[in-house]
C-alpha cells in the first residue's frame, strides 16, 4: 500500500512537494481553500484535491506549506484533531507582509521565538518537524548540484517523526542535519533570510546550504 501524504497549501511550494511525493510513489492530496482552482493540476498530476481538513485526514503524514502570515489561521481551518499523532512537515517561514530591506526579508517573529513553536503550541498532539524552509522550491526535490547533496536543517520534539522526515529527505536527495527540539526553528527559519539575499541582490537563486563536518 502506498503511503498517503496530505499537503496543506496550494502555492508553489505545496505543488512542488506534491509533485515530489507523487514522483516517489506516494498518494497525495493537496488541501486548499478553493479546490476548484486545482482541477487542472488534479487532472494532470493524478493527485487529489480537497479542503485543508480533507488533506489532513487523508494523509498518514502531512506537509504544512502555507504563507507564514496565514499559517495560524490555516492550522485552525485544518483542525488540530486531524493532526494528532501525525508527522507534520513544517515548511513555513514567518515572512512579514513588509518588503525586504536591502535584500533582507522582514519577519513577524522575534529572535527568541519561531513560527513553528507557535504552531506546535496550537496543535500539541501533532509531531511538527521543520524542513524545506531553507531551500528554494526549484531544489526541493532531488537537487543536482556540483558539490553533491546539500544539507536540509530539521528540528522537532519527536524522534520518530524526525526519523520519518529524514527518510523522506534522503529519498528527495538531501543530507540531513538535526538541530534538536522545536526551539531549533528559531535558528532554522532565519536561514530563509540568508538564502534570499543573493536572489534579491544579484538574482542568484540556484544555491543551497551545506554543513561541512570534520
Amino acid at each position: 500500500m502506498r503511503k498517503k501524504i496530505g499537503i496543506i497549501g496550494s502555492g508553489v511550494v505545496g505543488k512542488v512537494l506534491a509533485a515530489g511525493f507523487l514522483k516517489h510513489g506516494y498518494e497525495v492530496m493537496i488541501g486548499t481553500r478553493d479546490p476548484g482552482k486545482l482541477e487542472e493540476w488534479k487532472q494532470a498530476s493524478g493527485g487529489q484535491v480537497g479542503s485543508f481538513s480533507d488533506a489532513a485526514q487523508f494523509g498518514a503524514s502531512v506537509v504544512f506549506a502555507v504563507a507564514g502570515t496565514a499559517a495560524e489561521d490555516a492550522l485552525q481551518q485544518t483542525g488540530v484533531d486531524h493532526l494528532a499523532g501525525k508527522t507534520v512537515i513544517d515548511a513555513t517561514n514567518p515572512i512579514a507582509a513588509a518588503p525586504p530591506q536591502n535584500g533582507v526579508l522582514q519577519y513577524f517573529t522575534g529572535p527568541n521565538e519561531s513560527l513553528m513553536e507557535r504552531l506546535q503550541a496550537m496543535a500539541p498532539q501533532a509531531h511538527f518537524v521543520k524542513a524545506f524552509s531553507s531551500a528554494g522550491n526549484a531544489l526541493m526535490v532531488n537537487p543536482q548540484l556540483p558539490d553533491g547533496k546539500p544539507t536540509m536543517f530539521i528540528c522537532g520534539n519527536d524522534t520518530g517523526a524526525k526519523n520519518e522526515v529524514t527518510q523522506i529527505l534522503d529519498t528527495f536527495g538531501w543530507e540531513v542535519a538535526d538541530m534538536g527540539a522545536v526551539e531549533g526553528a528559531r535558528a532554522i527559519e532565519p536561514l530563509a533570510m540568508l538564502w534570499c539575499i543573493p536572489g534579491f541582490l544579484q538574482n542568484q537563486w540556484g544555491h543551497a546550504f551545506k554543513l561541512m563536518k570534520p
